[in-house]
C-alpha cells in the first residue's frame, strides 16, 4: 500500500487550524501529502503553515501576478516546508520561469512548481462565457504546453484531461489531480470530477481528496479506503 498512500494527497481545506492540525494527525499515516490552500494561509500566514513542522505540504496557493512579484512570492514561500507550490498557466511563460527561477534558487529541497491549467469547477461553457473558446481540452493542452515549456515540474488538471496530456507529453511531467470523489460521493462544485481508481489508471500522479475525507465520520478510515483501491 506504500505506493498507494503516496498518490493521496488529502485537502485539508479549512481555516481552523486546530481542525486542520487534527484532521493531519488522522490521516498523515495514509496519505503522502497534505494539501493548505488559500482558506488556511490568509488567516495563518506562512507561521501556521510553519507550525506543521516536517508533514510533507502541497500549498496551493494558485500565484498569479507579474514575474517580479511571484518570484518574490515564492521566495518568501521557500522558506517553508513545502514539497508542491502552485502557479496559474495562464500567468504566462515569463511568469512560470520566474516561479521556477525562484524556486530553484532553495536548491535540492525547493518545492515543485505545478502549474494550474484550468480549474477543475470550469467547463467548456464557463471558458467560453470568459472568451475562451475551444473546450476544456485544448486550453488544457495549450496552458500545458507553455507551462512545462517554461520549466514548470508539472500540471494541475482535471482527470479528464489526463490521457490527452499523456499522450502529448510523456510519462515524465507530474500530473496532480483535484475533484476526484469516490464512488457515491457528491460532485459539490467540481465540475469534471473521476473516482480514484480511474484517475491513476488514467495516468494521475498524484490525486486530491478533500470533503469526501475531511467531512467522512472517519476521516482515517476514508483516507485508508482510497489508498487501498488506487493503484
Amino acid at each position: 500500500m506504500t505506493q498507494n498512500i503516496q498518490r493521496l494527497i488529502a485537502a485539508i481545506d479549512t481555516a481552523d487550524a486546530s481542525h486542520a492540525a487534527d484532521l493531519i494527525r488522522q490521516v498523515g499515516p495514509y496519505c503522502g501529502r497534505v494539501k493548505l490552500g488559500l482558506e488556511f494561509f490568509l488567516k495563518h500566514g506562512p507561521a501556521g503553515v510553519a507550525a506543521f513542522g516536517n508533514v510533507p505540504l502541497f500549498l496551493d496557493l494558485k500565484l498569479h501576478d507579474i514575474p517580479n512579484t511571484v518570484s518574490k512570492a515564492v521566495s518568501s514561500l521557500s522558506v517553508l516546508n513545502v514539497a508542491m507550490l502552485t502557479v496559474h498557466a495562464a500567468g504566462g511563460t515569463k511568469m512560470i520561469e520566474a516561479a521556477v527561477a525562484a524556486a530553484g534558487a532553495k536548491g535540492p529541497t525547493r518545492p515543485a512548481i505545478l502549474a494550474v491549467t484550468v480549474l477543475t469547477s470550469l467547463d467548456a461553457a464557463a471558458l467560453y462565457s470568459i472568451g475562451v473558446s475551444g473546450g476544456t481540452t485544448q486550453q488544457v493542452l495549450r496552458l500545458g504546453k507553455l507551462a512545462l515549456d517554461a520549466g514548470a515540474d508539472g500540471l494541475v488538471c482535471s482527470a479528464h484531461e489526463l490521457a490527452p496530456l499523456r499522450d502529448a507529453f510523456g510519462a515524465a511531467p507530474i500530473l496532480v489531480v483535484p475533484g476526484i470523489r469516490p464512488v457515491g460521493s457528491a460532485a459539490g462544485d467540481q465540475a469534471r470530477v473521476m473516482t480514484p481508481q480511474a484517475a491513476v489508471q488514467a495516468g494521475a500522479s498524484y490525486i486530491v481528496v478533500g470533503r469526501p475525507i475531511t467531512e467522512a465520520a472517519d476521516p482515517a478510515a476514508a483516507a485508508a479506503a482510497i489508498a487501498d483501491v488506487i493503484l
